[in-house]
């Protein structure tokens, strides 16, 4: 465990090891979360899982079953970014999530545009949760988890490492692949491979 002091901002980080998942031999969760007065964690039985989520991968439908037995709810927060081009509509990302996570209930999904410590803020949740592959996706999270404490102190972050299965799947490399007219049959959702042969005649053709 580690205690970080940054001026206003006291913070502690420390690293949980679980062994208990098949296919995920060892996972670790490293938890950011601000003291309160009394020098207690304070958490949220409901977070946000925020993303964009183009397309939804097996890796995220991982992260959101792991997320669950920490927190009650999880509510998947699509976000609408008018910098990027997107190759699904935000429409079609909700519809897919919703497919994909039928069978839990526990599973919220929604959309937001602007900051997401606003919109966390205004469902009165404070807990955020990030996947993280490998080290290049730490030193970018680290800089945005410090910029949303600086934002609003009370929201916390928690990154969950992706499990082994899905390390090297993620939506820009889907995307790529299903260009070019390889199967990406059980790297994703089956909502999602069918809604690939749609937005590509290639795809389509070789994969049935």
């Amino acid at each position: 465990m580690i205690n970080v002091d940054m001026g206003e901002q006291r913070c502690l980080f420390f690293i949980v090891h679980t062994i208990h998942e098949i296919e995920v031999p060892q996972t670790f969760i490293l938890i950011s979360a601000s003291l309160s007065h009394k020098g207690r964690l304070r958490m949220e039985k409901i977070a946000v899982y925020p993303g964009s989520f183009d397309p939804i991968t097996n890796g995220h439908i991982n992260l959101i079953e792991r997320a669950l037995k920490i927190f009650n709810k999880l509510v998947v927060a699509v976000a609408v970014n008018a910098a990027k081009t997107p190759l699904f509509t935000v429409e079609e990302r909700v519809e897919m999530i919703k497919e994909a996570t039928q069978n839990s209930p526990q599973v919220i999904v929604d959309s937001f545009e602007g900051l997401l410590v606003d919109y966390v803020a205004s469902k009165d949740i404070n807990a955020i949760i990030r996947g993280l592959r490998a080290m290049s996706d730490f030193e970018y999270e680290f800089q945005m988890t410090f910029m949303n404490r600086k934002l609003n102190r009370n929201i916390e972050t928690i990154f969950m490492m992706t499990g082994l299965r899905w390390f090297f799947v993620n939506s820009r490399i889907i995307k790529e692949v299903a260009i070019a007219g390889g199967s990406v049959k059980g790297l994703v959702p089956d909502v999602v491979c069918e809604k690939l042969k749609e937005k590509f005649p290639h795809y389509r053709e070789r994969n049935g």
